[in-house]
């Protein structure tokens, strides 16, 4: 790609370390792949505590990040000082090795304030939109305050820094033009798909169904917006309806409120049926759902999870795992007829459907095959990556339209 071969790029990402963050890992590895220069400035977390590493020719740089809060007041000091961080580290990057554009991850819609500062520099600036940050803040508050306002402000801010905007789906992108102004020819849509070498399908391990005839999969964070009080609802109509205890549900993933959900579990008497794992390695994860039965995805209904993109629904296709979810435009797209739908947020429905499914196992079997020829022929990273490289080549050969 001539001159792109020694061009010199930073991703910046707020919420999560790399590489734990697969999406922001993918995308520096096909950047790399394609003979651009790549740092990456992140949080510490989980196993993730060097300050810097050289991993597989990515440099990473990492700060400290206050303990996850949800409270307002949390969520605004964890923004402030990851802030000071991304620009105190950007500058030691930028004076080692000068580079020609910042790639800012959302959440927080705040990474703009970094690329401002260095496009004076002639540094172009991707907004690589993962989440809806206003959207975010109502399901995770639920509240039209000031703080709801400072969020739909940064989001405009954000659009207008941004040379290029890449939106992870179809609704994100019309956000993108619709809501924050962006150039339709400047928006591309890089889906999150899964790297089919990495996400493969292994031999069931029957002592993973902890002594039942079904075992009943989940993988994702343990909050208030991803709808796991309803899912353990879902299972306490199971428990009422379904005279024989044969099922298990085993949740996997870390967050906020899995401590709560924990002892919600043990107060309702569902430890038999449901355990937690918390943050696993992949190995372990792939090992559940390969075994699993039927996968869900319990995500509230609410405009955030309407218009967001799961990775979690192409995982469990890639692996032909049937889903049960409720019926979302972005979750609908991506797995079609590997899913059934349950109605808008009932959770007796969820569980009904459920059940069916694992009483029709060629039904499974058809919905599991469907999914994941979908996700080799459509949606796996892949696919992506030809997406990825145009909306960097536009943001490098561009006038920058926004001063």
């Amino acid at each position: 790609m001539g001159e792109g071969r020694k061009t010199h790029v930073v991703i910046i990402v707020e919420n999560l370390p790399v590489p734990f963050d697969t999406r922001v890992w993918k995308e520096a590895k096909a950047l790399r792949d394609n003979g651009y220069r790549v740092s990456v400035i992140c949080p510490k977390g989980y196993v993730y505590t060097k300050s810097f590493e050289n991993l597989e020719g990515i440099h990473i740089y990492r700060h400290p990040i206050p303990t996850e809060c949800e409270t307002r007041v949390g969520y605004i000091k964890e923004f402030l000082i990851s802030l000071s961080w991304e620009f105190l580290l950007s500058c030691k990057v930028f004076f080692k090795n000068p580079f020609s554009l910042i790639q800012g991850c959302n959440p927080p819609d705040n990474i703009f304030v970094v690329a401002a500062f260095f496009k004076a520099l002639g540094v172009k600036y991707i907004f690589d939109h993962h989440d809806l940050g206003p959207e975010t803040y109502l399901a995770k508050f639920g509240r039209r305050d000031r703080l709801y306002a400072g969020m739909k402000l940064l989001e405009k801010l954000t659009f207008r820094f941004s040379d290029v905007s890449m939106a992870t789906n179809k609704s994100y992108a019309e956000v993108a033009i619709k809501r924050g102004g962006m150039p339709p020819e400047r928006v591309f849509v890089v889906r999150n798909g899964p790297e089919l070498d990495m996400f493969k399908p292994v031999e069931p391990v029957a002592a993973l169904k902890h002594g039942k005839k079904y075992l009943v999969g989940y993988v994702g964070t343990m909050g208030e917006q991803e709808g796991i009080d309803i899912l353990i609802e879902a299972v306490q109509h199971i428990k009422k309806i379904r005279q024989q205890n044969d099922i298990h549900f085993t949740l996997v993933g870390g967050g906020p409120a899995i401590e709560r959900l924990r002892a919600k579990i043990e107060d309702l008497n569902l430890s038999s049926y449901i355990d937690f794992t918390g943050r696993i390695p992949d190995r372990n994860l792939i090992e559940i759902l390969s075994t699993s039965d039927v996968c869900v995805n319990p995500d509230t209904p609410n405009p955030f999870n309407d218009k967001s993109t799961m990775i979690k629904i192409m995982e469990y296709m890639a692996l032909g795992k049937p889903i049960v979810q409720f019926d979302m435009t972005e979750g609908r797209y991506s797995a079609m007829d590997a899913s059934l739908y349950a109605k808008d947020g009932n959770a007796r429905d969820f569980a009904e459907k459920i059940l069916w499914l694992l009483d029709h196992p060629e039904q499974r079997e058809r919905m599991g095959k469907f999914g994941k020829r979908r996700v080799r022929e459509k949606l796996a990273w892949e696919y992506s990556i030809p997406s990825l490289l145009r909306a960097y080549e536009m943001a490098l050969r561009s006038a920058d339209y926004a001063d």
